[in-house]
């Protein structure tokens, strides 16, 4: 840990998880001012992580947002896992265990399938350098069920409702209805948002230019006319007050300045669904993303047509944003026939 983030502390011991956003704008700060110091312990474990990153990139070829979370799930397994002043050739089984547990507690068990899908990975990578003595890698993980869960689009007023509720005078406002907008009407994904430029509207063609992270491709979708006037007026009463230093389209309102990272399109869903009072189960910003596909498929698009548009390439991956509902299924049921009750109303 930074020696400067241990002097702050790490906030309300209740409210660790929401400090992470405070840690963050601090450490891009510091970054940007080239001031963020490290504990010399800090690089006990540094090289093996830098070895196992360039692992992951040029031997298995793994993507840049995969890398990420690869090295995320590692960096805290190093800092929670072993015990003080622990090596790794030390780590037991019950070690591994103690962990997993305790992530447990802290993820779903969707997102705990992950965790220790790249725990694995890294285990077997320290064992193959000679770093443990023996493999640690039969890790138990949870079994989940493909439709498990409930549909996760939401209703299309409640959409409305938020994007609405957006005050387009205060500080990002217009910035964060223009995401919000686009996530809603087009299924865009975090990274693709992130990863737009100025450049990539065809004004003339009305067209925006999507670069797909996760699929490597890119995808050319038609604007409607709603969206380029709040592309227009985006870029009229916020971007172009930002400059052209850089060539992204969403910049950061704070500072230091620069292109928006991933994971704060979520923290802007979030704080929009606070702001506009609205009871949501979850606060998962791809639950836009959910109610685009399934606005979709109740307009009859095909499921093939959905996928492209969502840059899926199996039909395996669009279906999972098609969960039916309750409503969807009331309009298919089946009236039960009288002939099958007896007197008093009880089934044969």
């Amino acid at each position: 840990m930074h020696t400067a983030f241990v002097a702050v502390g790490r906030g309300v011991p209740s409210r660790f998880h929401r400090f992470h956003a405070t840690e963050r704008a601090y450490r891009r700060f510091l970054l940007a001012r080239g001031r963020l110091v490290k504990d010399e312990n800090e690089g006990h474990h540094a090289s093996l992580c830098i070895a196992y990153e360039r692992h992951l990139r040029d031997l298995r070829g793994l993507s840049v947002s995969s890398c990420q979370h690869h090295a995320m799930t590692v960096a805290d397994f190093l800092a929670r896992g072993l015990e003080a002043g622990q090596e790794l050739r030390a780590l037991t089984l019950e070690d591994i265990e103690r962990y997993v547990a305790l992530r447990s507690r802290e993820v779903s068990r969707h997102s705990l399938q992950h965790v220790v899908a790249y725990l694995r990975s890294f285990l077997r990578y320290c064992h193959d350098q000679g770093e443990i003595g023996r493999v640690l890698d039969a890790i138990e993980t949870p079994r989940t069920y493909r439709g498990e869960l409930p549909p996760q689009a939401l209703d299309w007023s409640t959409v409305q409702a938020l994007i609405r509720s957006v005050d387009l005078h205060s500080k990002a406002g217009r910035r964060d209805h223009c995401i919000l907008h686009l996530m809603a009407h087009y299924g865009l994904r975090p990274s693709e948002v992130v990863t737009l430029r100025v450049d990539s509207i065809d004004w003339d063609a009305a067209v925006l230019h999507v670069v797909q992270c996760k699929t490597r491709s890119d995808l050319l979708l038609p604007l409607a006319p709603q969206t380029v006037r709040i592309l227009h007026g985006y870029l009229a009463h916020e971007r172009r007050a930002q400059g052209t230093d850089y060539p992204e389209l969403f910049l950061r309102a704070r500072c230091p300045s620069g292109p928006l990272q991933r994971y704060a399109v979520g923290d802007i869903f979030k704080k929009r669904v606070r702001q506009a009072n609205l009871e949501l189960p979850g606060h998962n910003v791809y639950r836009l993303r959910h109610t685009f596909a399934m606005r979709l498929l109740t307009r009859g698009v095909g499921v093939k047509a959905i996928g492209d548009l969502l840059g899926h390439h199996s039909l395996e991956s669009t279906c999972a944003y098609l969960r039916l509902d309750i409503d969807m299924l009331r309009g298919v049921a089946l009236e039960v026939p009288e002939a099958g009750l007896r007197q008093g109303g009880h089934h044969a």
